[in-house]
């Protein structure tokens, strides 16, 4: 898998580059769609066998994932730049997703006509992204990198056959690896009497977002930060327009949606992704505390999803620390970050 995503990283900053298009452009589309085919296969495969909670437990699970652990184990191995544009339009989209699907799963279904409002919404997202990305002037000096418009169409078809071939190889591998993960993981928790929508929440969406993990690291360390950031959001993205929107229309009888979902996972995932305005606006980037803080909280909803399989005694004074000390405080401590950062901006104006 790490090999997958070094070579998946490699072939589409180069592609960014050979066709003028940002490399935050090709982690919030190319990358982020190519980390979420697990998601895609195992999402598609609980909904044609009528496993609706594992399906929408992986997404859900998938996402919290990506925001708590992927961005704040990538930013405690170095601060990520985030871009103005995930600020003003990507992250806007992100938190625009996970709205619409809370109102879509309010009456405990997600329909076939509403899987392809989802898909259509998907759709619109992709071409524009694209679209917006090719008509900034900007962009235009990224081919100058590799590949200069002075080099010969043989050389030029060649390196971008290469870049195809490696993004391609990685993703194969990544895929591979993340399938043989998940299969070993459910068959293990089964074991254990663990519930489907826990597993859907856990093991499943943790071993889904494995090539999230490996590709976000890879391209932390390799100083592509904005394919970091962008494959995140873009996956997010993906995964509940696209990835449940086909689900639910695969399925005649859509996805029913349990209300413990409704009650805490979708409101937890909304919670998380608004929190992630305050912290991408400070400094335009994602600082080793603020990471220290994401991989925290993920670890808290992981110790509670636990206690809840295991019906643990101590669960309810864990739930009130968690509510009225760990939460307010930290909540305290963003907004202090977040009301500087303005007043700084202000200072320098």
């Amino acid at each position: 898998m790490l090999y997958g995503a070094d070579l998946l990283v490699k072939g589409a900053s180069n592609l960014a580059k050979s066709f003028g298009i940002s490399s935050l452009v090709i982690g919030l589309t190319v990358v982020a769609f190519g980390t979420s085919a697990p998601e895609l296969a195992v999402t598609l495969n609980a909904s044609a066998t009528a496993k609706p909670d594992i399906a929408l437990g992986n997404v859900i699970g998938s996402n919290v994932f990506n925001i708590l652990f992927i961005l704040g184990l990538s930013a405690l191995l170095s601060p990520l730049f985030v871009s103005r544009q995930v600020i003003k339009s990507e992250l806007p989209v992100m938190i625009f997703a996970v709205i619409l699907l809370f109102i879509l799963a309010l009456n405990n279904v997600i329909d076939q006509f509403e899987g392809i409002l989802l898909v259509l919404s998907g759709i619109i997202y992709t071409v524009f992204t694209i679209w917006k990305s090719r008509k900034e002037e900007t962009l235009k000096h990224a081919k100058a990198e590799n590949i200069t418009e002075s080099s010969s169409p043989l050389t030029r078809k060649i390196y971008i056959l290469k870049s195809i071939f490696y993004a391609l190889l990685g993703l194969v591998l990544l895929v591979i690896g993340s399938n043989l993960f998940v299969d070993a993981s459910v068959n293990f928790a089964r074991m254990f009497g663990l519930s489907e929508l826990i597993i859907g929440l856990t093991i499943v969406s943790i071993g889904t977002s494995l090539p999230e993990v490996a590709t976000s690291i890879t391209a932390t360390f390799k100083g592509e930060k904005d394919i970091a950031v962008g494959n995140v959001v873009g996956s997010n993205i993906f995964n509940i327009v696209y990835i449940l929107g086909i689900s639910s229309l695969i399925n005649p009888s859509g996805l029913s949606v349990q209300s413990s979902l409704l009650y805490f996972d979708l409101p937890l995932l909304l919670f998380v992704s608004i929190v992630c305005l305050p912290l991408f606006f400070t400094g335009q980037e994602i600082s080793r505390w603020e990471g220290v803080l994401l991989f925290l909280f993920y670890l808290l909803y992981l110790a509670y999803l636990i206690m809840q399989s295991s019906h643990y005694s101590g669960i309810t004074f864990f739930n009130s620390t968690v509510l009225y000390f760990i939460l307010p405080l930290s909540l305290v401590i963003i907004g202090t970050s977040f009301y500087n950062a303005v007043k700084n901006k202000q200072t320098l104006k």
